[in-house]
């Protein structure tokens, strides 16, 4: 089957980037310009690709309206079904994909939503939303990620902050990730329980506060702040003060 082609302005979200330039829309079925309702849709095995920029999804739709300088712009673009996302820098995964322009946010869903780095794997069953004015992204509800060592990170929560690596390019680096409820960090040496925490990709290291617990292989301690080191496996307990000793039970060896 030939595919449908056709080009126009369109925004789109590609693994942190956002940007605005024409895009190569191609369909296996049809693209479709629905000029009373304002919008174009690409139908079947839909792909919206610029350089190295490429999503992919069974519909692609592009709303647009006119600015107050009256000059036509997009306003929203949706993605529905198998979608799939890709640039040098990662690869997203989802069932849809929600981009309103007007509010400068991002909402990827799915069975659960995945982001995959390279270094790192991301999902998050109830959605994950990114800000392309903040470079933010947060992940909600039972969110996971691993490492390409299999250190697996566990939450409810996680806020992720990039920065570009070059003023003069559109590319983000992840800096830092927030991490809330229900924290636990399993890595093949100890595991690690938590309220709160703060992860740092570019060192490895996850600084953690609260009702920290550390189970190595039997052996439980107990303290208000704790650090784990992803590249060394180790896991450092410290103490808010002198009032509150660290404490731990030790497993007897046969």
């Amino acid at each position: 089957m030939k595919s449908a082609c056709f080009t126009f302005s369109f925004f789109l979200l590609a693994a942190g980037t956002v940007f605005g330039a024409d895009i190569n829309i191609t369909a296996e079925q049809k693209v479709e310009w629905h000029q009373k309702d304002q919008k174009m849709v690409a139908v079947g095995d839909a792909v919206a690709a610029k350089e190295d920029m490429t999503v992919k999804a069974d519909t692609l739709t592009g709303y647009y309206g006119k600015d107050a300088a009256g000059k036509g712009r997009v306003t929203r673009v949706t993605a529905t079904g198998n979608v799939r996302m890709s640039s040098p820098k990662a690869s997203a995964f989802g069932d849809n994909l929600d981009y309103d322009l007007q509010k400068e946010e991002a909402v990827l869903t799915g069975r659960p939503a995945k982001i995959d780095t390279g270094n790192e794997i991301i999902t998050a069953e109830d959605k994950i939303t990114y800000y392309p004015e903040q470079q933010k992204a947060v992940a909600l509800g039972n969110v996971v990620a691993v490492d390409k060592d299999k250190n697996t990170l566990y939450s409810e929560k996680m806020i992720a902050y990039f920065a570009k690596e070059d003023p003069r390019s559109q590319n983000l680096t992840l800096r830092k990730v927030d991490i809330f409820d229900n924290i636990k960090i399993v890595t093949p040496d100890a595991t690690v329980t938590a309220d709160k925490g703060t992860y740092l990709p570019q060192t490895g290291l996850v600084k953690l506060f609260d009702n920290i617990t550390i189970n190595q292989e039997g052996n439980v301690l107990h303290g208000d702040k704790a650090e784990t080191d992803l590249n060394t496996g180790i896991s450092k307990l410290l103490s808010a003060s002198p009032k509150n000793r660290v404490k731990g039970v030790f497993k007897e060896k046969k």
